[in-house]
C-alpha cells in the first residue's frame, strides 16, 4: 500500500471518528431534552421511573443533576463534542477527563444492566430516553475508545486522579441524604439499608470502576487504534 493510500486512509478514519462522537454527543443532547420535557410535564425519570408529582420542579431539577448516570452523560457528552471537532485532542487534564467519561459510562450501563433495569418499568418517552441514556451512550462511548483510541494515552497517574470525581459524588450522595433521606439508587438507601450495607455496595461499585480502570490501562497499552490523520489541524487539547 503506497504512503498516500495509508495517508488517505488514516484521514477517512479521522472524519469517521468526528462523525461517530458527533452521533454520541446527539444522542445524548435527544435523551437530556426528552428527559427535561418529562421533568417539566410531570412525567416519569428515564433513571428511576418515578414521577414526583408531589415535588417541586426545582427538586426534581436537583434529583435529575444528582443521579450519577447523568452526570456521566454530561461528562461524555463534553468529551464527545469536543471529539467530533478534534479526535486527536491530548493534554494532561483531557486525559483524566477523558478517562472519567469511559469509567463513568461503562459503570452506568453495567449497574444498570445488571441491577437497576429489572427494578425500573418504564414507556414512551422515559423509555427511549433511558435507552440513549443507558445503552447507546455508554456502548457506543466504549467502542469509539476501543476503534479510534488515540492511545497510548494512560498512565497510573491519570487513573488514580480519574477516582476523585466519583469519590467526590459519593462523599456528595451520602452527606445529602443523611438531610433529605434521599438517594438515587436502591442499592445506596441508607434508610432502607442501613449505613452499613449502603457503604458496602458503594465500595463494591468502586472496586468494579478500579477493576475496569485497570483493563483500560493496560488497554490503552496494548491495543492498537486506527490510525488518525489531522492533516493541517491544531490537534492539541
Amino acid at each position: 500500500m503506497t504512503e498516500s493510500a495509508v495517508r488517505s486512509g488514516q484521514t477517512t478514519a479521522y472524519s469517521v471518528s468526528r462523525v461517530w462522537h458527533g452521533a454520541i454527543a446527539a444522542v445524548i443532547l435527544a435523551s437530556l431534552c426528552i428527559q427535561l420535557v418529562l421533568l417539566f410535564s410531570g412525567g416519569a425519570d428515564a433513571n428511576s421511573g418515578d414521577v414526583g408529582g408531589e415535588l417541586g420542579v426545582a427538586t426534581r431539577l436537583w434529583r435529575l443533576f444528582s443521579y450519577f448516570t447523568i452526570q456521566s452523560n454530561l461528562i461524555v457528552l463534553a468529551v464527545a463534542l469536543v471529539l467530533a471537532a478534534r479526535p486527536l485532542s491530548d493534554g494532561r487534564t483531557w486525559r483524566v477527563v477523558r478517562l472519567d467519561s469511559l469509567l463513568g459510562i461503562v459503570i452506568t450501563g453495567l449497574v444498570f444492566a445488571i441491577v437497576l433495569a429489572p427494578q425500573v418499568h418504564l414507556t414512551g418517552a422515559a423509555l427511549v430516553a433511558t435507552i440513549g441514556f443507558h445503552y447507546v451512550s455508554p456502548w457506543a462511548t466504549l467502542a469509539a475508545w476501543l476503534i479510534f483510541g488515540p492511545r497510548p494515552r494512560l498512565t497510573w497517574s491519570v487513573v488514580a486522579a480519574a477516582f476523585v470525581w466519583p469519590l467526590c459524588w459519593l462523599i456528595y450522595i451520602f452527606t445529602q441524604g443523611a438531610f433529605t433521606d434521599w438517594y438515587p439508587y436502591p442499592f445506596l438507601d441508607v434508610t432502607e439499608l442501613g449505613f452499613a450495607v449502603a457503604v458496602r455496595n458503594a465500595l463494591a461499585v468502586l472496586v468494579i470502576g478500579l477493576v475496569l480502570a485497570a483493563i483500560l490501562k493496560l488497554a490503552d497499552a496494548k491495543l492498537r487504534a486506527v490510525r488518525l490523520d489531522a492533516g493541517d489541524q491544531d490537534i492539541r487539547g
